[in-house]
């Protein structure tokens, strides 16, 4: 696809990878610091340029539901298109500088993702919406040689990149960061509408999707924001799309807040279950992600922190009824 439109009878571009579809003049950059007009076309500057490269258990991203025990070879680059105050990779996330020292091509990425044994390969750290045509461009030679895709995204991607990423894209993890749309727009610069709005145009094109919350003392903890947030959840993308409910660390520029505390978790997973959620994960807190079926309640994949000790599924299956149990096991 073209990532880019020209305005008509005006001199600039509109960049199609955010919804935030920034008017860029010659030589102007976006929001997100590295989408650049150059000569009347929409330049990607970090494009072949990651600064972040690593082996991790696909638990990490959190993605529960997608080969579990597996390895995903995870990258991301400079910049964002959000400006959260609680970002724990601000570092990349709020950085603009490309270190063109760094050159991986798509062709290259790959290569490493099967020199480290790795099953998929996660656009991750920073947010991916914004390196978009770069990971495509791994995405594709990925998919070809046998491998998964995952985006680990802030949902901010407008509708003509969600209906590109069916023929390449195998799985999203969605931060839902909050359930008020001033929040979203005054702190975070995104919009808790357009966020919605990518969760259910994703799940509508097949991709799989587990969605997380951080959850920050007094920001978005209360019962009512979180019954909102599973309802919706469960109403409109399904009751069997997992829910990651991970606590939040003081980090950025939110030093000041304390820390959530396991009670506030299990007080959200409890709201998740009465909504009729079937998987809810906790997150950044020392307990088990056990995986459970839904019908009969037996145990079929044990996790203590990133680590699969046992899984019972079989051919995607509850070994005792026989339920089939939603995700990506193959």
């Amino acid at each position: 696809m073209k990532y880019y439109k020209t305005e008509e009878g005006k001199d600039r571009i509109v960049c199609l990878l955010c919804q935030h579809y920034c008017k860029l003049k010659e030589g102007q950059v976006g929001i997100c610091g590295v989408n650049k007009n150059e000569n009347g076309e929409l330049k990607n500057l970090v494009y072949g340029h990651p600064v972040a490269l690593n082996v991790d258990p696909v638990e990490k991203k959190p993605l529960y539901h997608l080969l579990p025990g597996s390895k995903a070879l995870s990258f991301g680059t400079v910049g964002c298109n959000f400006k959260c105050p609680f970002c724990q990779n601000w570092d990349i996330s709020q950085e603009t500088h490309v270190n063109k020292q760094i050159e991986v091509s798509p062709e290259k990425m790959v290569d490493l993702a099967f020199e480290h044994g790795a099953a998929s390969i996660a656009y991750t750290y920073n947010e991916p919406t914004i390196f978009y045509p770069y990971a495509k461009d791994i995405g594709v030679i990925a998919k070809e040689r046998g491998l998964k895709n995952i985006f680990v995204s802030n949902g901010f991607e407008t509708k003509e990149i969600i209906a590109d990423m069916p023929g390449w894209l195998d799985a999203a993890n969605i931060d839902l960061k909050s359930w008020d749309d001033a929040y979203y727009k005054k702190v975070l610069k995104g919009g808790l509408e357009g966020v919605k709005e990518t969760l259910r145009r994703m799940v509508g094109e097949g991709i799989w999707v587990e969605v997380t919350t951080l959850i920050i003392p007094g920001e978005n903890d209360s019962d009512r924001d979180l019954q909102e947030m599973a309802a919706f959840i469960a109403d409109e993308l399904g009751k069997h799309v997992p829910w990651h409910l991970s606590a939040f660390h003081p980090d950025y520029k939110m030093l000041d807040h304390q820390a959530t505390g396991l009670e506030t978790l299990m007080r959200a997973k409890k709201i998740g279950q009465e909504a009729g959620l079937h998987y809810i994960y906790l997150g950044n807190v020392p307990v088990h992600g056990d995986t459970y079926c839904p019908d009969c309640g037996e145990l079929l994949i044990d996790r203590t922190g990133y680590s699969v000790t046992v899984n019972r599924l079989e051919d995607g299956h509850c070994p005792k009824c026989k339920r089939e149990i939603e995700g990506i096991w193959k």
